[in-house]
């Protein structure tokens, strides 16, 4: 059943920016983050009220949130926070795996100190949180990890790309990720990248990435069964 909400995270904006991107940044973070869960409805009044805005700014934000596919928008209707599209998740991993593939043979090859450096210490971060159950920072710091690497190997545009992409994996990979042993997963996922780059061998990093990268889509049926109102194939 669908039900209506409104964000609960602070709404003060920076006005020294356009509200709109701001606006689609909260929501979007709060969508990922399932905050704002599959079916919630979100009001364009209640939402321009909240954040002390006309409602332009705020239709703005959710149309661009449409052109993601996590939200759908019934005009003169509802907006309404999209079901989990498994096939969009798979072309999102598709192309995910695809472009990480060559980040860590480029990365292999160079063999940069300060970058193991670096990625160990996010690990070290995320071996911190593991047991706390703080899910939201968990999942923020592997979005560094994997951010570090591509900036590393000079393509930040697209990691970008890849995070404009990835809105139903990334909702897949949170629904997954207190399950026991997953944040642990991911820790060790990360720690034999790194290791397998620190040594230079392309064959063991990209092996490693492969695994990790698999682990949330191995679990789709699984994780349809605990969410059956989540997800859909369509």
């Amino acid at each position: 059943m669908k039900t209506n909400a409104s964000p609960s995270a602070a709404c003060r904006l920076d006005r020294s920016r356009h509200a709109a991107p701001q606006v689609f940044e909260r929501l979007r973070e709060m969508i990922l983050s399932l905050e704002l869960a599959p079916g919630t409805v979100l009001s364009r009044a209640d939402l321009a009220t909240q954040y002390g805005l006309s409602q332009t700014p705020v239709r703005d934000a959710l149309m661009k949130l449409g052109e993601e596919g996590l939200v759908d928008i019934f005009p003169q209707h509802a907006t309404v926070v999209s079901q989990i599209n498994v096939t969009s998740a798979l072309q999102a991993h598709f192309l995910r795996r695809s472009i990480e593939l060559e980040v860590v043979r480029t990365l292999a090859e160079q063999r940069n100190a300060a970058l193991i450096a670096q990625l160990r210490a996010t690990i070290a971060g995320q071996m911190e949180l593991r047991d706390l159950k703080n899910y939201e920072q968990f999942s923020l710091l592997d979005q560094s990890f994997h951010r570090q690497m591509y900036e590393a190997a000079g393509v930040p545009q697209l990691w970008d790309l890849v995070r404009r992409l990835s809105g139903h994996i990334d909702r897949l990979r949170r629904l997954h990720l207190p399950v026991e042993g997953k944040t642990m997963a991911v820790v060790h996922d990360h720690t034999e990248i790194v290791d397998a780059i620190d040594k230079g061998d392309v064959a063991a990093a990209q092996a490693a990435l492969r695994k990790h990268l698999s682990g949330t889509l191995n679990q789709v049926d699984q994780i349809r069964t605990s969410h059956p109102n989540f997800l859909t194939d369509d």
